[in-house]
């Protein structure tokens, strides 16, 4: 287990914050996100958790949101009022249904097992960094949960009477049948919970997740219960339990099945605490009860809490903000705390970990940590590039993470979860993480490994019979340049002809910058001609890219406006044409003449903008706002677009984030937009500058990486309305670029900003 680290200048920090304002933690607001489909959570989870426990309010009572009538990828809706237990394995700003396991549920009286009648409603929510609680009114009772890295740890103050602790392996965000428990003594149970199936893709793509559950004192009474699925045939006469849902009092032999479960009952004389422990392991039992151990023992819910507080303050302070409202500093703060979820930590506390495709366990060296939840069509684009900057040994280690999934699974990861390959979403996005990380200094991971692993990806599925699960449609990506509405079959597996084009050029343009660092010239040469074959797809007519068929022919119909709110079209992944008309971040300038020139160019993006065509909520075009940077005179319009985003689509409210965080995309993009920069091109080393919300960023960086110890950025301005740039310096000298390069700033840049009313 690693100790945690306090860095001395962010003890001094803490201290100094102490005794005048509020910690980072404390600007933490869990409920942002848990409206408007955002799909985060409000439980209580350690940065990079393994283990989250959430309230679970999908299923029952009525709600608004129920798990089973409509897609719902999420455990929890702020505006729903039925709870039916706190599950303890959870995704945050996902797209599609997964785990939402492992429920426990306080309550108070006759025994239930139906989670639709023993459900309560709730009240009087509270939820901070690493920390949730909740009243459940039907039981006069309150829960508070906090965790570590791999375990959830609950309190649950009853009151006098009959006082019950179930666990419910029946009931859980998606449909996955079976699992397994055990109970050993009055204090301990033991089991796991199959899931998986993201996005219902592929059945196969199951596994298990294995738990061990301690209470802080004896059971008057424990049991089991599994309900019995009805026979119909000849020896439904034999069958006295069937279809019944059977109590075992005492039990403890092994239960499996689907709905099973557990309780733990208690007679209390007065008003009593339970804390109830849960470890986590995808690899065993054991390493589970090893993860608890290492974790929780010897401590109480007190302090554990304290303890993930630390942690998330530790981490959170690595940037420091002054100045802008407070609603400022919790949208902020929040945002940071989401790009901290996710990718999560895997491995166990002895390291071992499931190993992609292979059945087999993996175990990693001292000190290291392998990462899971790679939503990559979506993180590629701002949340690794933030890794890179301000964790990057956090980075290091996804990025490591990456190589050795290759290495088991012969391809690099598209959209993984748990060791499992899920295939979600489209392009070659892997190849532009390892590009991007190594670009910006971070080179401690196996480049060789990555770039044979990277090739192989650019280079199979040169023929019909080939296969390439990461680059579907590469035959004709490769023969024609393009991809063509025809490769939109079932046979070729491609969605979306003109995005998966798109992402390809990106991903060959990353490839092309990461073989000139390493010294292949002819790779970069080859790939940065691919990179600009987006050029075949440019319809001169209509100024746009469009479907293009097999023969050459332009695709008919063609509306550049289907596809909104993600119905499918024809060339274009939850988007439309106008959502993709610039998404060649690579090669803009030059995309900016195929369009007319700087004016046209301007036009064109200002009228998506003016006339309700780009979706904040959707990744194809979030870098927009800031192209206007490209064209001399026009860079107050990357100023005034990002500070109304930012106000408009971010809130401090339960619906405050644009749409579906997509595991902390949508949240980066604001941690960038409030300091002032933003990494609009993937593998380029440019940021592009936009005003900072706040008076003062400090940025403090990790000086194994980079050789400058802060960034800082200072912002005076005429007045609270003053959004436009009049004056940059950096390092004391006038910078007359709205760019500026990644080495200049972790040397230890200072920027100073003066802000002015009027463009």
């Amino acid at each position: 287990m690693k100790k945690l680290l306090i860095l001395p200048f962010l003890l001094s920090a803490w201290m100094s914050q102490a005794f005048s304002q509020s910690l980072p933690a404390d600007y933490v607001d869990p409920f942002i996100g848990t409206l408007n489909y955002g799909a985060t959570n409000p439980g209580a989870i350690a940065p990079r958790g393994m283990v989250s426990v959430s309230p679970f309010n999908v299923a029952g009572g009525g709600n608004k949101h129920e798990k089973d009538s409509d897609w719902n990828s999420t455990p929890y809706w702020n505006d729903n009022h039925f709870m039916t237990g706190f599950s303890h394995v959870n995704l945050s700003g996902v797209g599609c249904p997964d785990l939402g396991a492992i429920l426990l549920m306080p309550t108070t009286g006759e025994l239930n097992f139906d989670p639709y009648t023993y459900g309560s409603t709730y009240s009087e929510e509270t939820a901070k960094a690493g920390y949730y609680s909740v009243k459940l009114d039907k039981y006069n009772t309150t829960a508070e949960m906090t965790s570590t890295i791999r375990s959830g740890v609950s309190k649950y103050h009853f009151p006098k009477g009959q006082a019950n602790v179930l666990l419910n392996l029946g009931l859980n965000l998606t449909n996955i049948e079976g699992g397994m428990l055990k109970i050993n003594s009055s204090t301990e149970l033991e089991g796991f919970k199959m899931v998986g199936g993201f996005c219902y893709n592929d059945p196969s793509t199951t596994y298990p997740v294995y738990f061990v559950m301690e209470l802080s004192q004896p059971a008057d009474e424990y049991g089991t219960w599994k309900e019995f699925k009805e026979i119909t045939g000849f020896e439904k006469s034999f069958a006295p339990y069937n279809g019944d849902l059977i109590q075992s009092k005492f039990n403890k032999m092994h239960v499996a099945g689907d709905s099973i479960g557990a309780y733990f009952t208690y007679n209390l004389e007065e008003a009593t605490d339970i804390e109830v422990k849960v470890g986590v392991s995808y690899v065993s039992i054991e390493n589970a009860r090893e993860n608890l151990k290492a974790e929780t023992a010897d401590k109480d819910f007190a302090d554990i809490r304290t303890e993930s507080k630390a942690t998330w303050n530790n981490l959170l302070s690595t940037i420091e903000v002054e100045g802008g409202t407070h609603d400022d500093k919790v949208k902020f703060y929040t945002a940071l705390y989401h790009t901290l979820i996710h990718p999560n930590t895997l491995n166990d506390v002895n390291g071992e970990y499931p190993e992609v495709g292979t059945g087999n366990i993996g175990k990693l060296e001292a000190g290291k940590s392998r990462y899971t939840v790679f939503s990559l069509w979506d993180t590629y684009r701002n949340l690794h590039p933030l890794m890179s900057l301000i964790f990057p040994q956090q980075q290091s280690d996804m990025a490591s993470s990456m190589v050795d999934m290759y290495y088991e699974n012969g391809w690099l990861p598209k959209w993984e979860l748990n060791s499992t390959e899920t295939f979600t979403m489209v392009g070659d996005p892997a190849a532009v993480v390892i590009a991007d990380t190594y670009l910006r200094g971070i080179q401690d991971f196996d480049v060789d490994g990555a770039y044979e692993a990277i090739m192989k990806s650019a280079e199979a599925g040169r023929d019909e019979d080939s296969f390439n699960p990461i680059r579907p449609g590469n035959e004709d990506y490769l023969s024609k340049g393009y991809i063509s509405t025809e490769a939109e079959s079932k046979r070729h597996n491609v969605w979306g002809s003109v995005s998966t084009t798109l992402e390809y050029n990106i991903a060959d343009y990353s490839t092309a910058q990461l073989a000139m660092e390493l010294g292949k010239k002819d790779d970069y040469k080859r790939f940065m001609k691919q990179s600009k074959s987006y050029k075949n797809l440019f319809d001169k007519k209509m100024n746009m890219i469009r479907p293009k068929n097999a023969d050459g022919s332009w695709y008919e119909p063609f509306d550049p406006l289907s596809g909104a709110n993600f119905q499918h079209t024809v060339g274009y992944v939850e988007g439309t044409a106008w959502q993709y008309a610039f998404m060649v971040p690579h090669d803009i300038r030059n995309l900016a003449k195929m369009t007319g020139g700087n004016k046209t160019f301007i036009s064109q993006l200002q009228n998506i903008f003016d006339n309700d065509l780009f979706d904040m909520a959707n990744e194809p075009d979030i870098a927009y706002p800031y192209f206007f940077n490209i064209v001399k005179g026009e860079e107050w319009r990357t100023q005034k677009t990002v500070n109304d985003l930012v106000n408009e689509h971010y809130t401090t409210k339960p619906e405050g984030l644009p749409g579906n965080d997509d595991t902390g995309t949508m949240s980066a993009w604001l941690v960038y937009s409030m300091m002032g920069f933003y990494p609009y091109c993937p593998a380029d080393m440019d940021y592009a500058i936009t005003s900072p919300i706040f008076d003062k960023v400090t940025i403090h960086l990790d000086n194994k990486y980079y050789s400058g110890e802060k960034i800082e950025i200072t912002a005076e301005r005429d007045s609270e309305n003053s959004i436009y740039i009049d004056q940059l310096n950096v390092n004391g000298k006038a910078h007359n670029s709205y760019f500026i390069d990644h080495s200049k700033l972790v040397n230890g840049a200072k920027l100073e900003f003066k802000l002015k009313d009027s463009k």
